[in-house]
This record gives C-alpha cells, sequence and structure tokens, in this order.
C-alpha cells in the first residue's frame, strides 16, 4: 500500500539522486535552468510542479529567481530543504493537478516526465487548469517529456528496456489501448535484490497542446530539447511551451 508520499517515499527518496546521477550534470541541467530564467524574466517568479530533490529549483533559485514548489512526496522535499540553498525554497505539500500556492508567476514548470506521473488523462488536463491559473497573463508553462516509444515495440510485445548495466536493469512496460505504462526498476547489490514499479500515463504532443487549449494557453515553442534544437518525427522528446494570452 501506497503512504503518502506515493510512489516516491523514503526507500525512493534516499537513493534518488544518486539513482538518477546524469540528469544533475551540469550539461543537462544548465541549458534547462537558461531557458527557465529566461521565461520567468527579470523579477518574475516560478513554480515547479513536482519540486523534489531540487534539480533544477535551487540553481533557478540561484540565478535570482524566486522560486516555489508543489510536491506530494515529504520525503524527498526532506532531501532538498537538506541541501545549500533548500530552506529559502517554499514548498507547498500536495497534488501538483490541484494544489494552490498564493500569488501568480511568469513560468510554471513540470521536467523529467513528471506529466506521466498522472496516470489519467483527467488529471493531466487538471494540471494543465492548475498551471493557468497560476500564471499571469503572458506567463508559460513548461514541459519536459518524452515521446512514446512506440515504434520500438514489435507485435505481441509490451515492454522495451531503458538501463541494462552492472547491478541495474529497467524496462517500461505499455499498453497502447489505455496509454497506461509502468516503469521496472530491478537493483542488485551484494546479493540482494531490490524491485520498483511506478505507474505512468504516456501523452502524444498533440493531446498536450489540446489539454492547453482546454486550459486556455496556445503552443508558444516546441524543441527537442533544452538547448532549443529542432524538434522532428525522430524526436525522443520535447520541451513544449506554452503561453498564457497577455489580455
Amino acid at each position: 500500500m501506497l503512504d503518502a508520499d506515493g510512489y516516491f517515499g523514503e526507500s525512493v527518496a534516499a537513493s534518488y539522486d544518486e539513482s538518477t546521477a546524469d540528469m544533475f550534470e551540469p550539461q543537462v541541467v544548465e541549458p534547462a535552468v537558461e531557458v527557465l530564467a529566461e521565461l520567468a524574466g527579470d523579477g518574475g517568479r516560478a513554480l515547479e510542479f513536482g519540486i523534489g530533490t531540487g534539480r533544477i529549483a535551487l540553481p533557478l533559485a540561484a540565478r535570482g529567481v524566486e522560486v516555489h514548489g508543489i510536491d506530494m512526496s515529504r520525503a524527498m522535499v526532506k532531501r532538498l530543504r537538506e541541501k545549500p540553498g533548500g530552506d529559502a525554497i517554499g514548498v507547498t505539500i500536495g497534488d501538483f493537478a490541484t494544489a494552490k500556492v498564493d500569488g501568480t508567476f511568469s513560468v510554471a514548470y513540470l521536467v523529467f516526465n513528471t506529466i506521466s506521473n498522472l496516470t489519467s488523462q483527467d488529471a493531466q488536463v487538471d494540471c494543465f487548469l492548475n498551471a493557468a491559473a497560476h500564471l499571469e497573463p503572458g506567463g508559460c508553462f513548461v514541459i519536459e517529456v518524452g515521446v512514446p516509444d512506440l515504434r520500438r515495440l514489435p507485435p505481441g510485445q509490451t515492454a522495451v528496456p531503458f538501463r541494462v548495466e552492472d547491478g541495474r536493469f529497467g524496462f517500461d512496460q505499455y499498453d497502447v489501448a489505455t496509454q497506461s505504462m509502468s516503469s521496472h526498476h530491478i537493483s542488485v547489490r551484494d546479493g540482494n535484490a531490490s524491485y520498483l514499479t511506478v505507474p505512468f500515463r504516456y501523452v502524444w504532443p498533440s493531446e498536450l497542446d489540446l489539454m492547453a487549449r482546454l486550459a486556455g494557453m496556445r503552443l508558444r515553442a516546441r524543441w527537442d530539447g533544452w538547448s532549443r534544437e529542432p524538434f522532428t518525427s525522430e524526436s525522443r522528446q520535447h520541451v513544449s511551451v506554452w503561453e498564457k494570452p497577455a489580455d
């Protein structure tokens, strides 16, 4: 049974930064922070949905942007608080699809596939509505998420490996009828094995655009990544920016 922290409780939070160490590399973090700082503008505020341990929030705050976060996991936020500068970032504990924060923001954002942690279309639509409600006129909502990898599925196969290395194995399992998927993580240390599975809902770029329209926002930009490479039919991920009309 899940606790109040959902799938990101103490057992995951304790090793989260280590298990995703490649996502903390400067060449990964800095381009994202650059885009978000630019969208926040001088004196702007940023709202992170699923702030976690502060991978993006802390360097963004170090750029002088006021950052607030929403996250369900107290265990993950505890790690944020233990880092330099973590105490200066306000965090609301709750579901980022519905939780409210005081004030308005220049930019709201979701990174590292976090939109997929909302496992129903209704919840994802609610997330867009919640982002729009927090944005000031002209503000932007940014999502970084993978493109569903269905082209790698031969007929009759439902699973795609994403990690095979010493002591760590992972694969994603898809249900194309419901757009549900689950990520399976297996690790072996000192002869002891652990297993974790986390459910997701994959979502197409065009579907996200429709969610944005329902929330009164319009697509401003879509790139292959944070360095603003063109998004193409071969892209395996995208960074999309939707804008709330200034009027």
